[in-house]
């Protein structure tokens, strides 16, 4: 048991012989974690007088903060643009699954839905911690339906919608509520957005900036108003032109205030972009590149017809088209695989390559001090990989909830 200066009488785990994700490098160190939290072993020893009550030996592995994916539209079977009668057990069996891939927490992800999905959905989505039941939901991604006609890609066009009440009237008319809303996708061309990305900001929501034909002005005033992410990066916007980057020129301009960085997504699943591309963004703004899966209903099924939301999706090998035509409708990668992908078509390091899918989701959420990370303090949301960077063990809260 702990010592009697022990500050809880909580029992200790002290995971030893492995390679830690701490200040942005592997350290050989030992990993300590108590209720949850990851502790600093020298109050331990010095303040406490502690010691562990048990030791995990990883053998030699890694030991990353858990995968946050804030843009995963379903998986295994299952849609979160779906209003079935089981959304909370929709939503848990894909929690649950996920495990496997090293994701900690995310965000179910809606795409463009007629206002009754909205309604039914977004009361049965609770933000609630993970464990061993599954990972954590941090609130939910809204991918539409205030974007642009012409950028729509897989989105049903009968139901995008303009701000034509003003803005958080249309919001509010279309969505029901913003409770458990972590996340909104909109086009910043739209009139009347920037009072949305505003108040949206105010409210602590991420406005991310997608499926648009924004030019970079446009896309630059979203961003002083509060926007800090885009959508899938170079899929559903104009591509980059010399004379007017648009959107993507948000990863090198000047006109972003000094107190903000802009975070973009990528799905590096070998399809959406090309390696080059995606080098070229990897390149021109390390820091802000946030893997995402952009998952659908097929991720873990075998090849076929599946859904989003209200379309029909061919599988055909790793492509996932509109049925009949090659529109891109998402992905059926993994998280574990879109890390190794990255950092093979990148040339990063294996340690850029695990904060793209921990620390930069977590830095864009604003949850950095207690997710994402493997400070003293912070939740001990774990992945263990091998060199190879294929999980091996996921832990929330320091309690092993999947082992390969």
């Amino acid at each position: 048991m702990p010592s009697n200066k022990s500050v809880s009488n909580a029992p200790i785990t002290q995971f030893v012989n492995c390679r830690i994700l701490r200040d942005h490098k592997l350290q050989r160190e030992d990993l300590w974690v108590r209720e949850g939290r990851i502790l600093d072993p020298e109050k331990l020893f010095f303040d406490e007088e502690g010691y562990a009550d048990q030791r995990v030996d990883c053998e030699g592995l890694i030991i990353a903060p858990g995968f946050i994916d804030v843009q995963i539209n379903g998986g295994y079977g299952i849609d979160f643009s779906q209003a079935t009668s089981n959304v909370r057990g929709g939503v848990a069996l894909v929690a649950k699954k996920i495990l496997e891939h090293g994701v900690t927490s995310f965000l179910p992800t809606l795409v463009t839905s007629p206002p009754n999905i909205y309604h039914k959905v977004l009361t049965e989505v609770k933000v609630h911690s993970g464990g061993v039941e599954g990972a954590g939901v941090l609130g939910c991604h809204l991918e539409g339906p205030f974007i642009s006609l012409e950028k729509k890609g897989a989105h049903p066009e009968q139901y995008l919608r303009s701000f034509q009440l003003g803005g958080m009237l249309d919001l509010i008319e279309t969505y029901g509520t913003l409770d458990n809303v972590a996340m909104v996708t909109l086009a910043p061309e739209l009139p009347n957005s920037e009072k949305v990305v505003r108040e949206l900001t105010q409210r602590g929501i991420t406005v991310s900036l997608g499926h648009s034909v924004a030019n970079l002005s446009q896309a630059e005033e979203a961003v002083q108003h509060g926007a800090s992410f885009i959508t899938h990066l170079f899929n559903a916007m104009l591509p980059f032109h010399h004379r007017d980057p648009g959107i993507v020129g948000l990863l090198t301009s000047d006109q972003v205030p000094q107190d903000r960085m802009v975070f973009y997504g990528m799905i590096a699943d070998g399809i959406h972009t090309n390696s080059a591309a995606l080098r070229i963004a990897h390149r021109a703004h390390p820091t802000g590149l946030v893997l995402v899966t952009d998952a659908i209903t097929a991720m873990g099924l075998p090849p076929g017809r599946h859904t989003l939301g209200q379309q029909v999706i061919e599988i055909q090998g790793l492509h996932a088209y509109v049925a009949g035509t090659k529109t891109l409708s998402g992905s059926i990668a993994t998280m574990d695989m879109c890390v190794r992908h990255f950092k093979q078509a990148s040339g990063c390091s294996v340690e850029e390559a695990l904060e793209a899918a921990s620390l930069h989701p977590a830095q864009l959420l604003g949850i950095s001090h207690y997710k994402g990370t493997l400070d003293y303090g912070a939740d001990a949301d774990l992945v263990l990989l091998d060199d190879a960077l294929n999980v091996r063990a996921t832990y929330i809260a320091g309690q092993e909830v999947w082992r390969k």
